[in-house]
């Protein structure tokens, strides 16, 4: 069916609305929404950005519907006719100084911004950093916390205001931990441990997951993340410690199997679990033993090293 040209018109105009409409009443893009100061800083810097590309993607697209109304075929079109212009010193200044320009800009901003925003980096906090060895699994999450000796299965919970100094490695296929309202995502590779910190900045359950594919069971790999008072987290550990049964390296082993979780937490864990998960398929540090001998090899140097 042929419309008419009103009605052309009338979708022309109405096309553009509509979209910036329903992008305005999407009510959960959780980047754009940040509880910790990490978070905060990486959306600073999207926006920045936004703003100075826009400085000409915006007038660049102007100019084409402009362009293309003004000099569309039509009869008593009044459009100039100058078949012999060729050059411009203002504008050729114009559409080349500008986006030079914007990306020196950019250039300085994002050289700031990686290295103020260095995952590695400590933040500045009067408050102590709590460890979290984050473990990637098929398809779970472990979360072990070596100070207060307790691990969990897909439960995270962190106490608000004090940093976060997650160490993460993965005894399955590369994963990618990610916690959208804290900070950006950190990959999770076997035989590395990377260091990423992060902070809530007030009381909240915020999403987590796994961003990379995985497998079967990918979509699975997520977990809350609950940050909370500093007397509600100790709470929290002391009751795990009291009530949860120990993880063993029998018990880890299962667990490293590929298969999908439910939440779960355990008083103690092995010591030396997540260095070991670490190096597992490091041939030059097991020299071809079994797990447990290469456990016991390893609990042996550290004494003989003490």
């Amino acid at each position: 069916m042929n419309l008419s040209k009103a009605y052309k018109r009338l979708a022309m105009i109405l096309m553009p609305a509509l979209l910036l409409f329903t992008t305005g009443c999407t009510r959960n893009i959780i980047v754009l929404d940040p509880k910790g100061p990490i978070a905060e800083q990486q959306r600073d810097l999207m926006m920045v950005s936004l703003a100075l590309c826009s400085i000409v993607i915006v007038p660049v697209l102007i100019m084409t519907a402009v362009i293309v109304w003004r000099y569309r075929d039509r009869k008593g079109r009044k459009a100039a006719y100058t078949p012999e212009w060729e050059h411009s010193t203002k504008l050729e200044a114009i559409w080349w100084g500008v986006p030079i320009a914007v990306i020196l800009t950019l250039g300085v901003i994002t050289v700031q911004a990686t290295y103020t925003l260095e995952p590695s980096r400590p933040l500045e906090s009067d408050q102590k950093p709590l460890t979290v060895q984050v473990t990637s699994l098929n398809w779970k999450w472990l979360f072990q916390y070596p100070e207060q000796g307790i691990a969990t299965v897909n439960e995270l919970k962190i106490p608000q205001g004090v940093p976060i100094r997650f160490e993460i490695t993965a005894d399955s296929p590369m994963n990618s931990f990610w916690i959208p309202q804290l900070g950006g995502q950190m990959y999770a590779m076997s035989g590395m441990a990377m260091t990423l910190y992060l902070q809530a900045n007030e009381p909240g359950t915020y999403w987590g997951s796994g961003a990379n594919f995985t497998g079967t069971h990918f979509a699975d790999m997520y977990f809350d993340v609950e940050a909370v008072s500093q007397e509600e987290f100790d709470r929290w550990a002391e009751e795990i410690r009291s009530s949860s049964p120990a993880l063993t390296l029998e018990g880890y082993k299962r667990l490293a199997e590929p298969s999908v979780s439910q939440k779960q937490s355990f008083s103690s864990f092995p010591e030396g679990l997540f260095e070991m998960s670490v190096t597992k398929y490091a041939a030059s540090h097991n020299h071809g033993l079994s797990w447990e001998e290469a456990k016991r090899f390893e609990l042996e140097e550290t004494a003989a090293g003490q």
